[in-house]
């Protein structure tokens, strides 16, 4: 399961997200409240930690911003507030539950439990045309034939079928995938597009990643295959 982490207390957010892939989760960070609504629009999170006081738009605008995007990603959110009538506000914005800084972690992980077991049974997999993408395991299948794919393969592969019909720009590929403190340059996106275009086609897959001069990378079906 993957899991947004929203606050702008850098340590705060990075203690949180070694808890977290701790227990066994997948987690990202961001740090103010326009990247985290955009993160949180690609619906590809189990669930969204949200601090309240965050620069560029607070978490109840972020909170509404989701919701009115019909996202039914639940959120958690975090705040040193701890009037009643700051939780009513957090509540009507869209959260699920409202979490008082300072917290203890067994609160903040039983939290997340809870709120991840209303969700139901959670979606294990994602398909477009013929193929499938296995989000328990990595692995892209089409009909009998199937493939492992890496780390960064499988993000990639995950962020372009969640997006599927959308013109994904190579910097926001860049940022989703490496993080907007990593190193990495649009070149890394080309490579790894390269090398999902190789797997797809020994699977006989018939999804096919389109380079959109000067805009980024769409993902197709081909129908005549």
């Amino acid at each position: 399961m993957k899991i947004l982490i929203i606050e702008d207390e850098i340590l705060l957010a990075d203690s949180l997200k070694a808890l977290l892939q701790k227990k066994g989760f997948q987690v990202e960070c961001v740090y103010n409240g326009e990247d985290g609504a955009a993160f949180a629009e690609t619906e590809i999170y189990d669930l969204l930690i949200l601090d309240v006081m965050i620069p560029k738009m607070n978490g109840y605008e972020v909170s509404r911003r989701v919701r009115e995007k019909r996202l039914g990603t639940p959120i958690l959110m975090l705040t040193a507030k701890s009037e009643v009538e700051d939780e009513i506000e957090g509540l009507n914005a869209g959260a699920d539950y409202y979490l008082t800084k300072p917290f203890d972690n067994r609160k903040l992980l039983a939290c997340i439990n809870a709120l991840l077991r209303r969700q139901g049974p959670q979606i294990n997999e994602l398909t477009v045309g013929n193929t499938a993408l296995n989000l328990s395991n990595s692995q892209l299948s089409c009909g009998e034939n199937s493939i492992r794919l890496s780390s960064k393969e499988f993000d990639v592969m995950r962020y372009l079928m969640s997006s599927q019909g959308q013109i994904l720009p190579k910097e926001m590929i860049l940022c989703r995938v490496w993080g907007f403190n990593s190193n990495a340059v649009e070149n890394n996106v080309e490579v790894y597009v390269g090398l999902l275009r190789k797997k797809l086609r020994h699977i006989g897959s018939n999804v096919r990643i389109e380079a959109v001069r000067r805009m980024g990378y769409l993902m197709e079906v081909d129908e005549t295959c």
